[in-house]
């Protein structure tokens, strides 16, 4: 394949893959605006209309879980247009939905088909790179999802505007169905064919679990994932309860978190020209908890002032660009028969330690600023402290 052949293949792969994971993003934050009006049409609570955020987290985990070894044994093609389509059923169950036990139901199922098919992003693309090269698409293919958590709300508030709920469901029926077509056209199968015995599933996740070096890079992962959902998960009660900052402002000081993180990722494409993932991958942490320690200092010293507080946060979460993509593709690299295996795990780790930790945090918050940006810095610092001894094992 020559260099030209080579580019066009590149840019089209962003484009297809980055609009697959976006899936995940617009599924939980499109209908956001709706919740109030879900509950009164449902005749619910709000917090059930809330608990629908949990149980998708919980079934898109799942669906990595279980699709990553899918693909690694039917192929990543299969996987990906079996997962679309129960996405698209999910999503139609929904806006078909009467009641709130058909909306958890649908969401679930929306969610296992969004997690199989996410999952195989990471694979497809480690089929066909490797190194930096690996490191540089994934790079490419977040900064240009990112669009996804930015538009979402504004999607979901149109649709209330010329329509109801349902039609945000609908949107994501049509969103996933394109998805399909173009993918089932596009995609060619790129799982390599391994001449070694074939693996369960369970064989499959252990033979990473034991892998000392790629389990340090896990935790790497998780760790940081954990103090950026810390402050997704908290930052509503901190900006919104203890700074008194609007609902209308709110979502502006939100999504400059995820412009700092596009910029990240941009800088890691250059980055990597001149150094491997994985030292990429160590400086990003060290950075991440270096702001962190900083928030906690300012925060302890001064009351860490709003106008002081976001460009830290901005900074924190910038530093998710230097670490996911990076440590995602050294994971992948251990395993080049077993990546989507790999990539689900790592994935499905993060998500969950994300919604662990978040968790934690939010119970113990209460819109305090300071318990906020001390979880958010331990974070990385248990990242490096368990990827440092999981490194160290590996060289016994």
């Amino acid at each position: 394949m020559d260099n030209a052949n080579t580019t066009t293949y590149i840019k089209g792969f962003a484009w297809l893959l980055a609009g697959l994971v976006a899936l995940g993003p617009l599924a939980i934050d499109a209908y956001l605006p709706a919740m109030p009006i879900m509950a009164t049409d449902l005749e619910t609570s709000l917090h059930n209309i809330e608990i629908t955020l949990s149980v998708f987290l919980i079934g898109f985990a799942a669906g990595q879980l279980i699709g990553g070894p899918l693909s690694d044994h039917f192929g990543r093609r299969l996987t990906i247009l079996v997962g679309l389509s129960l996405f698209t059923f999910g999503s139609v169950f929904i806006a078909l939905g009467s009641s709130i036990e058909l909306l958890w139901f649908g969401r679930v199922l929306q969610a296992f088909g969004g997690g199989m098919g996410v999952v195989n992003t990471m694979a497809v693309v480690r089929d066909r790179y490797s190194g930096k090269d690996s490191a540089k698409i994934l790079s490419q293919i977040v900064t240009i999802m990112m669009a996804a958590p930015l538009l979402a709300p504004f999607i979901g508030a149109f649709f209330l505007i010329i329509s109801d709920w349902r039609s945000i469901f609908w949107f994501l029926a049509a969103y996933a169905v394109l998805l399909l077509f173009l993918l089932r056209r596009y995609l060619p199968e790129t799982r390599k064919v391994s001449t070694a015995p074939k693996q369960s599933a369970l064989r499959r996740y252990l033979s990473v679990l034991q892998h000392k070096r790629a389990l340090g890079v896990l935790f790497a992962v998780a760790f940081s994932n954990a103090g950026m959902f810390t402050f997704i998960t908290t930052s509503p009660g901190v900006y919104m309860g203890h700074y008194g900052v609007s609902e209308s402002l709110y979502p502006i000081l939100f999504a400059v978190n995820i412009i700092a993180l596009s910029l990240c990722n941009q800088i890691n494409i250059r980055v990597l020209k001149h150094f491997e993932p994985e030292q990429v991958l160590r400086t990003g942490q060290k950075l991440q908890l270096g702001i962190g320690v900083m928030m906690v200092l300012t925060v302890t010293a001064f009351n860490l002032p709003i106008w002081l507080l976001v460009p830290q946060i901005m900074l924190f979460v910038g530093m998710q660009g230097f670490v996911v993509a990076n440590g995602m593709s050294r994971v992948a690299d251990f395993f080049p028969h077993n990546s989507a295996t790999a990539s689900a795990l790592v994935s499905s780790s993060g998500f969950t330690m994300g919604a662990l930790v978040g968790g934690v945090a939010a119970l113990m918050s209460d819109g305090d600023p300071f318990t906020m940006v001390a979880v958010m810095a331990s974070s990385p610092l248990l990242g490096i402290i368990l990827r440092v001894l999981m490194h160290q094992s590996a060289r016994e």
